[in-house]
């Protein structure tokens, strides 16, 4: 209802994942259009949000698509306010903050991210390298578009190339296996030895893929017609082999831009008869499959590589010389996670999918971005290696005031006279660039949640490296219920407390019977304070219990109604509310 109550002139959609009839009724009736799946996707991976994405691209028109989650409520001037920075014809996108009207001021699970949606997306922006948080954007069509053409054309290019580069070595390798008397064989495996070089030369000056693979396909099959009489009798003993091969192209999760590394390498090392090398010849460019059968659509504008679509699709924009920008006002507000486990699973599907980006598509070696690019983007997957880091600093204190252990070799005036100006000096920074936005929640979770950011990294490791399954979790949008204080989802950290608890006491006996220097004990004992200071924010997302809407003026909605006109006049009082505070920082 809000969506469609946008001032400037558009259409609004409804895309319905699940397919409900009561879904579609309500558009019906107020007039708003409803999208779900063709019977295309039947039998085809889904890819969750991005498919859902991608499979309404190609139903509807219109120059500019502002993409919005479920539960985000639009302020009738988002389009007003922001499409102005499309004068740029190279601007592709337009994000604006994600703002959550359920959160408490104290933000216990740390929802708001004011500090990201602040002066991290302003930074990138000064680089042209502010990305797409999935929600409250604006996006170009045609950058879309022609994202998804290039990369369908990118990695069939590569597959073709892949095939005739093996099929190359497989006829040279039947070509060392031929007798010198074999004059008529050796010209035919020739002759296609020479139309795999032309087949890459023609494609290297840009020629059409199908021209060229059709082509080359039925310049083999002439030559294979003329081998067919020759070699009947070894022709049986390489009909398994190319069976493997076919079936390996048949398989439906093969992925467009590869042919299997080790059969391909089987492939190349085997003795093949010069028949069963025309054969296998013929497979392997068979097995590119270039209307994408094993996809729902061929053209797929939404990067499906990861369960978050949105960094990587930003990226590979930026990498076609696209631009992006950040515009620093709140034009929609949205529901955040009310509970623990909730928040838990949405930050790690997060962290998840940008680690799944880092590892199959790594910003440092992708073309078209430039430096600037690529550090930012790096920085933000680099980011959630932390995990590993906070072990480390979580355990030298405790080894130091256990055991004695010093964590650095140096430890002294020297030392210090480069470690604290640096520390002050960081914090200070901090208070310059977040300009009153509050940064200390978005500091104590990015090390309170370091359990959660190793879990990512090793889930993610898992799946892309060993093809292990990695679900795609919706973030629930309503307080799960909860009959106790769930203290077991944070074990992690509570031993982590209770390890720097055992380290102070530890440390205070050895101090106090002569076995521990005062200053280093004393800096130590500090340094331990300081992390349980940051820890105890777990303490406190355990221990909320939900946001109580009446506090903040607003009514409790009826569980599954999907009319609430109310709320939705009181939410959209609430962004013009929070839009006017704002107006003037932005």
């Amino acid at each position: 209802m809000a969506a469609r109550a946008i001032t400037y002139p558009h259409r609004t959609w409804i895309l319905d994942d699940g397919s409900r009839e009561e879904m579609r009724d309500l558009a019906q009736r107020l007039d708003i259009g409803w999208i779900t799946r063709s019977a295309d996707w039947a039998g085809h991976a889904r890819h969750a949000k991005a498919g859902n994405l991608n499979n309404a691209l190609l139903a509807t028109e219109g120059e500019f698509l502002l993409i919005l989650d479920a539960d985000q409520v639009p302020s009738p001037d988002i389009l007003d306010r922001t499409l102005g920075y499309f004068d740029d014809e190279k601007m592709a996108l337009v994000q604006t903050p994600q703002w959550f009207e359920n959160v408490p001021d104290h933000d216990p699970l740390g929802s708001q991210a004011p500090l990201f949606y602040g002066p991290i997306q302003q930074s990138k922006d000064g680089w042209n390298s502010a990305f797409f948080c999935g929600s409250n954007a604006v996006i170009r069509r045609e950058a879309l578009m022609l994202l998804g053409v290039s990369r369908y054309v990118g990695e069939v290019e590569v597959g073709v190339h892949r095939a005739l580069r093996t099929a190359r070595t497989v006829v040279r390798s039947a070509l060392r296996g031929l007798d010198e008397d074999d004059a008529v064989v050796r010209d035919a495996l020739e002759a296609i030895e020479y139309e795999v070089g032309k087949a890459r030369r023609r494609l290297g000056r840009g020629e059409a893929l199908f021209d060229v693979t059709y082509r080359f396909q039925e310049r083999v099959a002439v030559i294979r017609r003329r081998l067919v009489s020759a070699d009947l009798v070894a022709l049986q003993a390489d009909l398994a082999v190319i069976a493997e091969l076919e079936g390996i192209a048949a398989d439906p999760d093969l992925d467009l831009a590869t042919v299997d590394e080790d059969a391909l390498r089987r492939m190349s090392q085997r003795d093949f008869s010069p028949l069963g090398a025309v054969d296998t010849v013929e497979a392997l460019v068979r097995a590119v499959d270039v209307d994408r059968g094993d996809e729902a659509q061929a053209i797929m504008p939404m990067a499906t590589i990861s369960v978050t679509e949105d960094m990587a699709t930003c990226m590979r924009l930026h990498g076609l010389g696209w631009h992006t920008a950040y515009h620093d006002e709140v034009l929609a507000v949205g529901l955040a996670p009310e509970d623990l486990q909730t928040m838990l699973t949405q930050r790690l599907r997060w962290a998840q999918g940008t680690i799944q980006v880092m590892l199959r598509e790594n910003p440092l070696t992708q073309r078209g971005l430039n430096l600037a690019q690529r550090l930012m983007y790096f920085g933000t997957m680099w980011s959630y290696l932390a995990g590993f880091a906070a072990l480390v600093y979580i355990g030298a204190p405790v080894l130091y005031l256990a055991f004695g252990v010093l964590p650095v070799q140096a430890f002294s005036a020297d030392f210090f006279w480069r470690l604290i100006p640096f520390l002050v000096f960081n914090q200070l920074l901090f208070t310059v660039v977040a300009n009153g936005r509050p940064t200390w929640r978005g500091q104590q979770y990015s090390l309170a949640l370091f359990p959660v950011w190793i879990r990512s990294v090793t889930s993610a490791v898992g799946n892309v490296w060993l093809g292990r399954s990695l679900d795609f979790a919706v973030t629930p949008k309503t307080k799960q219920a909860q009959e106790s204080l769930p203290w077991h989802l944070v074990k992690p950290q509570l031993w982590a407390m209770a390890i720097l608890l055992g380290g102070a006491v530890v440390g205070v006996v050895r101090l106090a019977v002569g076995q521990a220097e005062p200053l280093a004990t004393g800096i130590n004992l500090f340094w331990v304070a300081f992390d349980l200071l940051i820890f105890s924010v777990i303490i406190s997302a355990v221990r909320y219990r939900g946001f109580d809407p009446a506090v903040h003026g607003l009514p409790t909605p009826p569980r599954g109604s999907c009319d609430a006109p109310d709320r939705a006049e009181q939410v959209a009082r609430i962004v013009h509310q929070h839009t006017d505070q704002t107006q003037g920082a932005s």
